[in-house]
């Protein structure tokens, strides 16, 4: 068993990483190989609309063609028996890196098909770890879950199935006064992080777990 974490977050070993992190050893607990991509060391783009992926008896039938830094990652990601992503919400949404590694690593295995299906031969379960500044309260008013759906829906249609976890309240620096940031407050955010960080870091490990053992069902 293989599984694959991958960071969209710039930073390699903060909220995103270590619940990726944790999410592996869950998945090295049932017996998983796992390796995490940082998205922000590599150079690549998102999809080109070359359509290479979709010519008839094309070499690169099903598969994307356009080489870069992505390439081996893609390689990993379709070999393994799960993969969980991780990213920060930016502006509502994950971020760019993130979204153009899921344009690459979704749109080459989706046909034009009746009913759109996927060329993937096997499932794929998959994860998806969210981490946003804002409280659980503001997340649903601003409907954060409606919006993220749209990408979960798609990889659970193309490679199988899909899981959420979103960590709310994150803590962003070490020292708040540093930053004009008014509308938090340090102590509050500290709190959130020594009470709620862990558990989440629970359910991230579970996560990880869970995936597995479904790959092995």
């Amino acid at each position: 068993m293989k599984i694959l974490a991958v960071n969209g977050s710039p930073r390699k070993a903060h909220n995103t990483a270590e619940l990726l992190t944790h999410a592996l050893r869950g998945a090295q607990e049932q017996g998983a190989q796992g390796e995490m991509v940082h998205l922000y060391d590599l150079n690549f783009k998102g999809c080109t609309s070359c359509f290479a992926c979709k010519i008839k008896d094309g070499k690169s039938y099903g598969k994307c063609a356009y080489s870069d830094d992505l390439s081996p990652v893609l390689a990993k990601a379709f070999e393994a028996d799960a993969i969980i992503l991780g990213s920060p919400i930016y502006f509502e949404a994950v971020t760019g890196e993130m979204r153009s590694f899921m344009e690459r690593l979704m749109f080459s295995v989706l046909t034009y098909t009746e009913g759109y299906r996927s060329l993937l031969p096997r499932k794929i379960h998959t994860g998806f770890i969210y981490t946003m500044n804002v409280p659980e309260s503001m997340m649903h008013d601003l409907r954060y879950p409606q919006a993220l759906a749209f990408g979960e829906n798609d990889l659970a249609r193309l490679l199988g199935s899909c899981e959420a976890l979103y960590v709310n309240d994150t803590l962003q620096f070490d020292d708040y006064s540093k930053y004009v940031v008014t509308v938090f407050d340090e102590a509050t955010k500290k709190q959130v992080r020594k009470e709620q960080f862990p558990k989440d870091c629970e359910s991230a490990f579970q996560m990880g777990a869970r995936l597995i053992q479904k790959a092995n069902a």
